[in-house]
């Protein structure tokens, strides 16, 4: 053979061997040799997959729906709507008139400091403009219009125009970073189990079924599912999201932390009569 021959052979066979990725399949198995390669950390595997899936996925795989949003209603006091404001913590709320489909603006929570301060307090003056967006908008499109308008929350409407829910700039940035901590997280030191001041219990969903029958004297199996998560995720028949409820084997239960991809926390109260969470 030719030296000429031998150089093309050798260059084609070089290019086959060290070509990049065809697809995303193939692009996420280089990923996933790297990081077992210890060329990345798991958090830089994590955060490069999410930005990956960003570009994927579409409004209404992530938003809040109409009926786990907290709004409030224009015909509403400050006296009433105030304590629902301290009481969620959120710092945005979408501005009804009579229904959830009628959203007039957006109210933040620090508008209500002139309010205390005593100066003529008309809601309707505090109300920034709301902006509507499809479910079907992909979310890294949704993440550049967030940054270059400075919103950092959307109304999401359905083809026919009605308010099927809500999405923030923090449920987008959770795809790729993760859940953001809030205020009812738990430091990594913490116990798995913890009683607040009401009685009820801030549990861990990475809480093993075998650790929770033994705090709470129960006897749930552990052959399907290995952590208290699993079992409620059963339960609920679909990965869950924050602020749903259910009552299950004598607790009632709400979810406190979760995203798209993972239960993180629930809040717990044991049932009993006249008893609600």
């Amino acid at each position: 053979m030719s030296e000429s021959k031998k150089s093309k052979l050798i260059e084609r066979l070089s290019h086959f061997l060290l070509r990049g990725p065809e697809d995303r399949g193939q692009l996420f198995e280089l990923l996933k040799s790297s990081y077992e390669k210890n060329l990345m950390d798991a958090d830089s595997l994590s955060m490069i997959e999410g930005v990956l899936q960003v570009s994927e996925m579409q409004v209404r795989d992530v938003m809040i729906p109409r009926s786990q949003m907290d709004v409030i209603d224009i015909s509403h006091s400050p006296e009433k709507f105030i304590p629902f404001i301290i009481a969620t913590a959120h710092s945005r709320f979408p501005v009804i008139e009579d229904d959830k489909n009628d959203v007039i603006g957006i109210l933040l929570a620090k508008d209500l400091l002139k309010y205390y301060a005593g100066d003529d307090f008309e809601i309707r003056d505090m109300l920034r403009p709301a902006i509507f967006i499809p479910e079907s908008k992909r979310l890294n499109v949704l993440l550049k219009e967030f940054r270059s308008s400075r919103n950092h929350i959307a109304i999401v409407v359905d083809e026919y125009g009605g308010v099927s829910g809500m999405v923030t700039i923090e449920d987008v940035l959770e795809q790729i970073v993760g859940e953001i901590e809030d205020e009812f997280d738990f430091d990594e030191t913490e116990d798995n189990i913890i009683q607040d001041k009401n009685g009820r219990y801030r549990v861990k969903a990475s809480t093993e079924i075998e650790d929770f029958n033994e705090f709470f004297k129960v006897t749930f199996s552990n052959e399907e599912f290995s952590t208290i998560g699993g079992l409620i995720i059963h339960a609920f028949g679909h990965l869950p999201k924050r602020d749903e409820k259910i009552t299950f084997q004598g607790f009632k239960i709400t979810v406190l932390r979760a995203d798209s991809r993972k239960l993180y926390s629930i809040l717990l109260e044991i049932d009993t009569p006249g008893n609600n969470v």
